[in-house]
């Protein structure tokens, strides 16, 4: 069975004006899955548009290439972000998170933080 589909795209007419929405990424471990989980879903009720990291099942087992593509992508989600917001339930800030932090600064994308970060 072969299925044929057509889509149409107009490449005249670049896009230069933003959207009405505020584009958030959020950043933080997925050890608070539910906590990221909760945070899209409210603030896309508020009228975001919300990026997430991949949520994997637990049991998920990657090699080195896989989660060097995911940090790629999410590093992506944060380029295109008007606003980063991690995720830091009890203060926590693990590396991963660090350098992408570290990385929507670099961009002058301006980062918030759940709770206060923990000083360590």
């Amino acid at each position: 069975m072969s299925v044929s589909v057509s889509v149409s795209v107009s490449v005249e007419e670049p896009r230069t004006v933003r959207d009405d929405y505020t584009v958030i990424t959020l950043c933080g471990s997925m050890r608070f899955r539910e906590e990221l989980e909760r945070l899209d879903a409210e603030l896309t009720l508020a009228g975001h548009v919300v990026l997430t990291p991949t949520a994997l099942p637990p049991s998920t087992e990657l090699d080195v290439e896989e989660r060097a593509r995911l940090g790629r992508i999410h590093l992506q989600r944060l380029r295109t972000a008007d606003e980063v917001l991690v995720v830091n339930v009890g203060g926590y800030v693990g590396e991963s998170t660090r350098r992408e932090i570290e990385h929507a600064g670099s961009r002058g994308i301006p980062v918030s933080f759940l709770e206060p970060p923990r000083v360590e």
